[in-house]
């Protein structure tokens, strides 16, 4: 007896893995206004996710991944994940793919920003949403548009968030995440973890990748991006509320992140 629970459509089979009958190759699935669960899922279909308005993280394996607005993420068949948001609104435009080609590329997840081509091309299958009736126009499109995906793809690693197994290092890093707005010094993170100042930085580089100044430093980013993203505040604004005491050092702190100036848009009226 299959449960009730359903994601993009798809019904739960068993623990937490959702699959459906749909003979064609690509799925659309529009939401204006996303309603999360936290609900850890996996699925056979591939799946290629737009934020068209909001943002979003998608937790999977040991890494957070965050996608802004007008950015795209990949996430191949069979990827165990879950998202989560704390935007007031959240529009998504998820295409799930049945038919992957043999490329290195759809293996792996990638978030990046969708070009105007892109946007276009995915904004313009809104007109399939929830179709499950075959369309050859629609498989002829799609396909297009899953073959282009690694010529658009333009990554940012500093979009992906580490994740310490070490549960010290956890306790460390949920308060940084918490109270991103403070400057929390090393030897107060070590007391949290019960470990020497020396210890936690090299553990936590061990572990992460990255030091925990650049752990700070990429949680205030990422936080300031929501903020950006909220179209509320002035980029002085969001500079003191994600704890930097002035703008042009958020400014610079931003770019050495993100290899650009952040800047305030309008927001898409797509």
């Amino acid at each position: 007896m299959q449960s009730a629970k359903s994601k993009c459509n798809l019904t739960e089979q068993e623990n937490g893995f959702f699959d459906d009958s749909l003979e064609k190759d690509a799925y659309i699935w529009y939401e204006e206004n996303w309603q999360h669960d936290d609900y850890e899922h996996l699925h056979q279909r591939a799946q290629l996710t737009f934020v068209k308005e909001g943002y979003q993280y998608f937790h999977i394996n040991d890494k957070i991944y965050l996608v802004p607005q007008n950015h795209v993420i990949w996430v191949p068949s069979l990827q165990k994940h879950k998202i989560t948001s704390e935007a007031e609104t959240v529009k998504l435009m998820v295409s799930l793919f049945k038919n992957i080609p043999e490329d290195y590329f759809y293996s792996q997840i990638h978030v990046f920003p969708a070009p105007p081509v892109l946007k276009e091309m995915i904004l313009y299958a809104k007109k399939w949403n929830k179709e499950t009736a075959e369309n050859d126009e629609q498989e002829t499109f799609m396909n297009a548009l899953l073959i282009s995906l690694p010529h658009f793809c333009d990554e940012n690693n500093a979009l992906q968030i580490p994740l310490p197994s070490d549960k010290r290092l956890l306790e460390v890093c949920q308060l940084i995440n918490q109270n991103y707005q403070h400057n929390h010094s090393i030897e107060e993170l070590a007391e949290i973890a019960n470990l020497s100042t020396r210890s936690l930085q090299r553990i936590f580089k061990q572990e992460t990748g990255i030091s925990v100044k650049k752990y700070v430093q990429l949680i205030k980013i990422l936080k300031s991006i929501e903020l950006i993203d909220g179209n509320q505040f002035t980029l002085s604004e969001i500079a003191y509320k994600v704890g930097y005491k002035s703008l042009s050092a958020f400014t610079s702190s931003y770019q050495a992140i993100m290899n650009k100036k952040p800047k305030i848009s309008k927001k898409n009226i797509f």
